[in-house]
């Protein structure tokens, strides 16, 4: 044991003292916020584009649809041609040109046209055919002789009260909620893992190739090698992301003050107090607290804490393995994809049913599949699952764990002295029967 503790400093130590190391660790945050800046200024930009339209309505029928806003002026046009309404358009270097032949109302829907220099976004298309179609069927409505405004008098919008039979309200909103933690705990797992376990087979590759092994193995158990390059990566994974947390919070402090905004006072507070003084809205606003409260906050973070710690292990020890037994990163990648995509099944099993059906058999399935679990049972937990069950996904997962770290453990001993031959799976499982 004494010899495990010495392998895992050895292993931090090395991992943080690392200059590249050390860059990353301080660098990604500004480079994130730096994106996350460029994206919010290029988004502004685009959506504070102003737009001039020039109209040629020959019908009439659009001069009350089209209502000018601060970002979009339409400009109509009236007692001139077709091709007039272009030259002016262009001339001016406007948007474009929005054409309503004189039709009658049951073809001139096929014939609206709309000219520009360049293509129009995708959005702006769909929010001026919305309001065309909105217009055209009210005209419609009306010359058959129904009256709009029972129309809208009859409109009713209906939001089911949800409650179980132990009597706990829900709502649509927690369901979002809670897929909502489920994906994030999923997407962080699966990132940590391809950082942090490449990470691990790196250095395995590295001192392999070095033939520093060879040295370190005659005095060491290779499981205990194995397991403190595991424990010491994962340790200094975690600082790396603690600085990650630290940094990102201290920059949005600084952003804040910067460009004149409290972030954690403004917009948000402000928002709150003026729902909760609308009666119409506070009923909703009290219903998403109450399913937040009503939300597993503790079961939550300590299962959230195992099934991570855990996952993260079982796949962390594959990389290791892998490691051992390949010479190159190259040779490597034909080991990688099957320990990735029951990660990716994971994700997108959680993402499209435990959102629809979180007690459902696929999804209880897969919340008991170890290679699975550590995704899907964090996305069910949310939905309210017995403890029972959570017990025993867990235990399946470090029996699981444990099995493959002595089956890596045997590739381990026998792939870091071999040299030269690329391995196969045919090799791997030769290796496991030593």
């Amino acid at each position: 044991m004494n010899h495990l503790s010495l392998i895992i400093k050895r292993e931090y130590f090395a991992k943080v003292k690392n200059k590249s190391f050390i860059l990353m660790t301080f660098l990604s945050p500004l480079i994130m916020a730096g994106l996350m800046a460029l994206i919010v200024y290029l988004t502004s930009l685009n959506n504070e584009k102003e737009r001039i339209i020039s109209v040629l309505d020959e019908t009439g029928f659009l001069n009350d649809a089209l209502i000018s806003t601060k970002y979009t002026t339409y400009n109509f046009l009236e007692g001139i041609e077709l091709q007039s309404a272009k030259i002016i358009t262009n001339d001016n270097a406007y948007y474009g040109l929005l054409y309503i032949p004189d039709l009658p109302l049951d073809l001139v829907s096929e014939k609206i046209k709309f000219f520009s220099k360049d293509t129009p976004s995708l959005t702006f298309v769909n929010n001026l055919e919305s309001k065309i179609e909105s217009r055209l069927k009210e005209i419609k409505l009306e010359n058959s002789g129904v009256d709009l405004s029972k129309i809208e008098n009859a409109k009713t919008y209906v939001n089911l009260n949800q409650e179980s039979f132990q009597g706990i309200k829900t709502s649509k909103v927690s369901s979002f909620m809670k897929l909502a933690f489920g994906l994030a705990s999923g997407y962080l797992l699966f990132m940590f893992i391809i950082i942090y376990g490449n990470l691990i087979m790196r250095s395995v590759i590295e001192e392999k190739t070095s033939r520093i092994i060879e040295v370190i193995v005659s005095s060491v158990k290779p499981i205990k090698l194995m397991l403190g390059k595991i424990f010491g990566t994962s340790l200094a994974g975690i600082t790396q992301f603690a600085i990650w947390v630290i940094l990102l919070g201290v920059l949005l402090i600084i952003s804040s003050q910067f460009f004149g905004f409290d972030v954690f006072t403004t917009p948000q507070q402000d928002v709150v107090t003026e729902v909760m003084n609308n009666k119409i809205n506070n009923s909703e606003l009290q219903a998403f607290i109450n399913d937040f409260r009503s939300l597993p906050i503790l079961n939550l973070i300590i299962a959230f804490i195992l099934f991570f710690i855990c996952g993260y292990l079982l796949y962390s020890s594959m990389y290791a393995a892998i490691g051992a037994a390949v010479d190159n990163e190259t040779d490597s990648q034909q080991f990688i994809l099957p320990i990735i995509m029951p990660l990716i099944l994971a994700i997108y099993v959680g993402g499209f049913t435990v959102l629809e059906d979180p007690h459902g058999p696929v999804s209880i399935i897969f919340s008991y599949i170890p290679f699975t679990s550590p995704v899907v049972m964090l996305m069910r937990i949310p939905f309210g699952v017995p403890l029972w069950e959570q017990i025993l996904s867990l235990i399946i997962l470090v029996i699981t764990f444990m099995v493959i770290v002595w089956l890596a453990a045997k590739i381990y001993r026998v792939g870091i002295l071999m040299y030269g031959k690329k391995p196969s799976y045919k090799d791997l499982l030769k290796w496991m029967r030593y």
